[in-house]
């Protein structure tokens, strides 16, 4: 029996314990048990990608955005997961849009990995500027198109897609913004789309056609972080 054959007769299993689907899952795979899923499966967990030039981790808006989500989720217990990608701001380096890949694997392998360690948990995949990009490439349902298909991650399964309860996407960039730098727009896929919140700030120049630079950097406290956050919390 293939992996991809092993996965699906383990979501078919049943949903049982976490720590029992990352035993399987580790066995299937030849490997060991990742540190965090001998832990208990959080209830929710947020998959945020940075914004560009932010340190490792989920950045300014990823951490007001988690610390709002807290705030609404009640008794729940809620994992932090911040997508391991450079965020770069180099945009004219040869080397940018793999980077941008680098991202959209590591977060789709990371919605991937918790479907079956933890299928109880509900995802909020997130991100913020470039890392709404990323985030927003994950939930397409094709390779966008001008994208050489062989370093992209194929688009999730409808098994996978349905432990993410909530997409919020904050100052993502356009596409007008995009083609400067010869990257197609990142579109939600149909599965994705009635849970997927798009906010974009009044001026801000990189999500819409605003003139207001510092309207980007302004999601942490204009209210748009909160408001995601309560998107994601009544869809949980």
């Amino acid at each position: 029996m293939n992996v991809i054959a092993t996965w699906r007769a383990v979501r078919r299993a049943g949903r049982a314990t976490g720590v029992g689907l990352a035993l399987t899952w580790a066995g299937v795979l030849g490997g060991s048990v990742p540190v965090a899923s001998a832990q208990p499966c959080p209830d929710v967990e947020v998959i945020f990608a940075r914004g560009t030039a932010e340190a490792p981790g989920v950045g300014g808006t990823g951490q007001a955005f988690v610390d709002s989500l807290r705030s609404q989720i009640g008794w729940r217990t809620l994992g932090v997961y911040g997508v391991n990608y450079p965020a770069s701001q180099d945009f004219a380096s040869p080397d940018f849009p793999r980077t941008v890949v680098d991202g959209i694997r590591d977060a789709s392998n990371r919605v991937q990995v918790m479907s079956v360690i933890c299928p109880n948990t509900r995802l909020v995949l997130a991100g913020f500027s470039q890392g709404a990009v990323v985030s927003g490439y994950v939930t397409a349902d094709a390779v966008p198109q001008g994208v050489t298909p062989a370093p992209l991650p194929p688009p999730l399964a409808p098994d996978v897609a349905d432990n993410v309860a909530a997409v919020v996407l904050l100052g993502k960039p356009s596409g007008p913004f995009l083609q400067k730098y010869a990257m197609p727009p990142a579109v939600s896929g149909p599965m994705f789309a009635p849970r997927t919140i798009e906010l974009c700030a009044a001026g801000d120049p990189v999500c819409g056609p605003g003139g207001n630079t510092g309207a980007h950097g302004s999601y942490p406290f204009n209210g748009m972080v909160s408001q995601g956050a309560g998107f994601a919390a009544t869809r949980l």
